[in-house]
C-alpha cells in the first residue's frame, strides 16, 4: 500500500511541477522524428500526473479495501490511471481551443462617426469620442480644417494607436 501512496503523492508533485514547468516534457518530444505529433499532449505533464496519482490513489483503494492482491489493484489503479488522464487531456485540449474575440485595431476605427469633445484646430491636435469595441474611447484627433466642440465627425484613417485624422459629416 505505501508503494501506491508514494505514486499518488508522486503525482501530485509532478502536477504541482506542471504549473511551474508547463511545456517540458512535451519539449523533449517535441521534432523528434516518428514521434513528432503522435502524442500530440498525451505526454504533456498534467496528463502524466493525473495517471500516475490515480494508479497510486486507485491501487491504494482498491488493495484497502478488497482482498485482491497487488495485482488486481495496479490493474484497477492503470484503469482509473488511464481515465483520469483521458479527462486531464480533454479538459485541457477544450482549454486551448478557447478562442475569444477579435481583438480591435485602430484599422477598425476607420469610417465610423464620432464627436469632437476638445475643439481641433488646423495645425495642431484635439480629442474625439468614438466607440471602439462597444466602449467610448477618447483619441487625439486631427483635422485638415477647423472643428469645433459639439462637431460630429468620420475617421478617415488611424494615425497612431491613439490619434486618428476626421473630418467633419456634412449633411
Amino acid at each position: 500500500m505505501t508503494v501506491f501512496l508514494g505514486l499518488g503523492v508522486a503525482g501530485i508533485v509532478l502536477l504541482i511541477l506542471s504549473l511551474v514547468l508547463d511545456g517540458v516534457l512535451e519539449g523533449l518530444f517535441d521534432g523528434v522524428g516518428v514521434l513528432d505529433g503522435l502524442f500530440d499532449g498525451l505526454l504533456s505533464l498534467p496528463v502524466v500526473a493525473g495517471f500516475v496519482s490515480m494508479l497510486g490513489f486507485g491501487g491504494a483503494i482498491v488493495l484497502g479495501t478488497t482482498g485482491l492482491g497487488a495485482g488486481a489493484a495496479t490493474a484497477a489503479g492503470a484503469v482509473v490511471g488511464v481515465g483520469a488522464g483521458r479527462l486531464t487531456w480533454t479538459f485541457s485540449r477544450a482549454l486551448m481551443r478557447d478562442q475569444t474575440a477579435a481583438t480591435p485595431r485602430g484599422d477598425d476605427l476607420v469610417g465610423t462617426a464620432g464627436a469632437v469633445v476638445t475643439a481641433i484646430p488646423v495645425d495642431g491636435y484635439g480629442e474625439v469620442l468614438l466607440q471602439l469595441a462597444g466602449q467610448p474611447v477618447k483619441f487625439a484627433a486631427k483635422s485638415a480644417e477647423a472643428v469645433t466642440r459639439g462637431t460630429e465627425v468620420w475617421v478617415e484613417a488611424a494615425l497612431s494607436p491613439t490619434s486618428v485624422a476626421v473630418r467633419p459629416v456634412r449633411r
